[in-house]
């Protein structure tokens, strides 16, 4: 009998140690982000949103795409969002800036979360989590990529876009990020050869998929300086107008992360954080 008892407890010790793990649940209703990386999510401290009024600059991109998130946070029909163009001049930013400010004034209404390169084709395994909760989800592609490496999110994105089977609901809305400069230019399509005709053409035909595009372009003198002015004036950082746009100059670009990064170094040498 002892022999017995001995034996089958050993067996099931031994099918604990193969079994696999219990699955991780998520506080869905907690935390601010999540990063999901295919299988799982990931909650983080936050998204490292900058104030929205040190984001300068970009006034009507913050009003179009605050509005669209408002409207999803209180459970208003809203949008897809693609944010589109030069790079550098702060579209991630945004995003995540205008998920913050809202979540700061009603905590627990509205959540970012960012997937993973690759993790598209787990989208039904997170909507179906997101799903079974009381609040609004922006799951948020960072950079997406429309060359041929990228064709295969593009086409899985194009596919969540359209719906199917597996239906979104209202409170779950997609933001992706592009540099991609001329996606939606449909003009220039014709002129290209063959096989870049079919790379914009896919490009395109996800474009159309967004209720709203929201474009960034290279800034002029004066706007560079306002966004550097956005990161200095709250630091009481004074800063002279030739060396931030000669700072410029070496980069090769008037960007908000250029001025920023100008700002970084005029806190730096001031002993300050910003």
């Amino acid at each position: 009998m002892d022999e017995n008892r001995a034996l089958l407890e050993r067996i099931a010790a031994a099918l604990e140690r193969i079994a696999p793990p219990a699955p991780r649940t998520t506080d869905w209703l907690g935390p601010l982000a999540f990063r999901w990386d295919g299988g799982a999510a990931h909650a983080v401290d936050g998204p490292g949103a900058l104030p929205l009024d040190r984001l300068r600059g970009v006034d009507k991109q913050k009003h179009a795409v605050l509005s669209n998130l408002t409207r999803l946070a209180e459970g208003a029909a809203s949008h897809d969002m693609l944010l589109w163009g030069a790079r550098g001049m702060g579209k991630s930013a945004l995003v995540q800036a205008c998920v913050a400010a809202l979540e700061a004034q009603k905590p627990g209404r509205i959540a970012l979360v960012q997937l993973a390169a690759g993790s598209l084709a787990s989208f039904p395994d997170l909507v179906g989590q997101l799903a079974r909760q009381d609040r609004a989800f922006l799951l948020f592609i960072d950079d997406l990529g429309f060359a041929a490496d990228g064709r295969a999110d593009m086409l899985a994105l194009r596919s969540l876009l359209d719906g199917g089977i597996i239906p979104r609901p209202p409170r779950v809305r997609i933001a992706v990020t592009s540099n991609r400069r001329a996606i939606v230019r449909r003009e220039e399509a014709e002129a290209e050869a063959l096989h870049q005709r079919d790379e914009r053409d896919d490009a395109l035909a996800l474009a159309d998929r967004f209720g709203l595009t929201v474009a960034f372009h290279p800034c002029d003198r004066e706007t560079y300086l306002e966004i550097l002015r956005g990161y200095t004036e709250p630091a009481g950082l004074a800063f002279d107008e030739e060396e931030a746009l000669a700072f410029a100059i070496q980069r090769g670009n008037r960007s908000g992360r250029t001025a920023l990064q100008f700002a970084t170094e005029l806190a730096g040498r001031a002993g300050k954080r910003l």
